[in-house]
């Protein structure tokens, strides 16, 4: 039956999905080429999880496996959908209870909806910084195994009282137990 079908529509029915991998990557079209056998595709654009007003950026890395989706039959005009684990980049994890996201310096982050629990850890020399130029506040209980250094003053209470210039009522010296702070 498929000796009917010409070859020029046989090989565009071929075409329409190829297997392959990522063979080499232009961060700045957005861009990737694929070796699918023995073609090696034009720079094609790659799927990501949000492209519009909310947008991701996470590029394939070299030697991912991918799809390339062409929907005229044309590898040359083709879509590249990438995340198909493979033996070279196999799963992070294997839990449908986590969600995790693993990045090549090591660094891991989870959130396991069985314990409610989100964990970063990070490699060493590693940091955790956001920008709130509002403000951030934290809502319930800090546990801190480790020291905290305010580069400025730190506030505590409703009555909001400096740990740097806070007064103290009720000084005694030696050994005697001050008074409360003073707002």
């Amino acid at each position: 039956m498929l000796s009917m079908i010409p070859a020029a529509l046989l090989r565009r029915l071929e075409n329409l999905i190829r297997p392959g991998t990522v063979a080499e990557l232009d961060p700045a079209t957005a861009r990737c080429r694929v070796q699918t056998g023995n073609l090696l595709t034009t720079w094609l654009p790659f799927f990501t999880l949000n492209a519009g007003e909310d947008s991701t950026w996470h590029p394939p890395s070299l030697d991912e496996q991918c799809l390339i989706l062409s929907p005229s039959g044309n590898p040359e005009t083709g879509f590249v959908l990438i995340g198909l684990y493979s033996d070279r980049y196999p799963a992070p994890d294997n839990s449908p209870a986590r969600h995790r996201r693993r990045y090549r310096d090591g660094a891991i982050v989870d959130y396991d909806t069985a314990t409610h629990t989100l964990t970063a850890n990070l490699p060493a020399g590693g940091q955790i910084v956001a920008n709130a130029p509002g403000g951030m506040r934290l809502i319930g209980d800090l546990e801190v195994d480790g020291l905290i250094t305010a580069t400025q003053d730190v506030i505590a209470g409703e009555q909001r009282i400096s740990l740097t210039t806070h007064k103290t009522a009720g000084i005694q010296r030696g050994t005697s137990v001050s008074d409360g702070p003073v707002p």
